[in-house]
């Protein structure tokens, strides 16, 4: 199917015969370029465990520690962009990590890079993702900012998530790809920083949690495949969201200024990657054209102005759920303070994170930060356990959910 963007016509989705040339010969070798992150130089905090094999090789060894993960498990039940609706065809988190995964790799295969890593990455990249989407995210912030004067973002929570409470001693490559994924922030060349210790690391993140959007803004992968990942996670959700909106009902084939409407992703799908491989092989650097930079910034501003504005932070159940936000934060912090083991923070939450733990000799020392221990508890929850917890506490969360249609009539027509 040939699609012709009028706001980006030279961006077929072709390489040119010499680019082509050269991928095919790189493929056929089956060797890494020289820029690829190599397995052998895996980083890991405990370094006599998780040795790489045959059968699986360094990288290999993170993707699967994160798919058997609980935060992992719940990303199927997590908004990507549409709260609301009982459409099985609009993407849920999870979904969105499996098509930022194969958009990156297929980028990654052409280059030359170490495909385990990419998966590594892109499979972790939101597992720290609160419920309800990025609107979710901006509620579970401004509370925890008030009370705290800390951040919360859902990459900085993504590392935690990972590195702490789950405490499944992953690379610090993966680890560094999570936190710079930064799907907000595009840009037209990525180029990786010196990061190269977790001591780095480390510090890295509490200024993460200290500054907030001052520290994130300025996050730079150490790796290439960490880069790919990032501009990936941009091309998987430009095009996905809008044909979600379609299905919801929040936007028509002529909502949106290019004319493509839900065909605009597979439009992107093929001409993003193709010029980002055109552009980036052969370099330490990944880079977009002149050309495609402008209209991944047009489309994502689009997107904001007609789907996420709308649909999302700003849609109707907005002000309803930032108050649900608000008053579970209070209830749970207080339910903590009150050493009660019987309530859901305790058996739902911190009973079972300390088991994991305690397998591989670890502690869940949930007493030293409480608020922080509350924000691990509600950024985990999927969007039926927020419901369901907010409707058996508050009875105005009993006549919010049934009032609004929580199940949207008419979304299979």
């Amino acid at each position: 199917m040939n699609i012709t963007n009028p706001f980006a016509p030279h961006l077929t989705g072709q390489l040119t015969e010499e680019t082509q040339a050269l991928v095919a010969e790189q493929i056929a070798k089956g060797t890494l370029s020289p820029y690829a992150c190599k397995n052998e130089d895996i980083i890991r905090r405990d370094s006599t465990h998780d040795q790489a094999s045959l059968l699986r090789p360094a990288f290999m060894r993170d993707v699967e520690k994160i798919m058997h993960i609980p935060a992992y498990n719940r990303l199927n039940g997590k908004t990507q962009v549409f709260s609301f609706r009982s459409h099985d065809d609009i993407t849920r988190r999870g979904l969105h990590e499996q098509l930022v995964c194969r958009v990156a790799k297929d980028i990654g295969r052409a280059l030359g890079l170490n495909l385990d890593l990419i998966e590594a990455i892109a499979l972790g990249h939101d597992v720290g993702h609160t419920p309800f989407g990025h609107a979710g995210e901006y509620f579970l912030n401004d509370i925890y900012h008030e009370q705290t004067g800390r951040w919360f973002f859902h990459n900085v929570q993504s590392v935690r998530v990972l590195d702490g409470l789950y405490a499944r001693n992953l690379s610090l490559q993966t680890l560094d790809g999570v936190i710079c994924h930064n799907g907000e922030f595009e840009q037209q060349i990525l180029q990786m920083s010196d990061l190269s210790t977790f001591d780095e690391f480390d510090k890295v993140v509490e200024d993460c949690w200290e500054r907030g959007p001052q520290a994130i803004a300025h996050l730079r992968p150490m790796t290439l495949e960490g880069c790919v990942m990032r501009i990936s996670d941009i091309i998987a959700y430009v095009g996905k969201d809008r044909q979600d909106a379609l299905r919801a009902g929040a936007a028509t084939e002529e909502t949106f200024d290019d004319g493509l409407g839900g065909a605009y992703n597979a439009w992107a799908t093929s001409a993003f990657v193709a010029d980002i491989v055109q552009n980036s092989f052969g370099k330490p650097q990944i880079s977009l054209s002149e050309e495609a930079f402008k209209e991944m910034k047009r489309a994502k501003r689009e997107n904001y102005q007609k789907i996420y504005g709308a649909s999302e932070a700003n849609g109707d159940f907005s002000e309803d759920i930032k108050h649900l936000f608000e008053k579970l934060y209070e209830y749970e912090l207080s339910s903590l303070k009150s050493g009660d083991q019987s309530l859901a923070i305790f058996k739902h939450h911190i009973e079972p994170v300390s088991r994991h733990l305690s397998r591989y000799g670890h502690t869940y020392d949930w007493k030293s930060d409480v608020h922080r221990t509350v924000v691990d508890f509600i950024s985990a929850m999927t969007d039926d356990y927020f419901v369901a917890t907010c409707e058996a506490l508050f009875p105005e969360a009993q006549e919010l959910f049934p009032k609004r249609s929580y199940f949207a009539e008419g979304v299979r027509a």
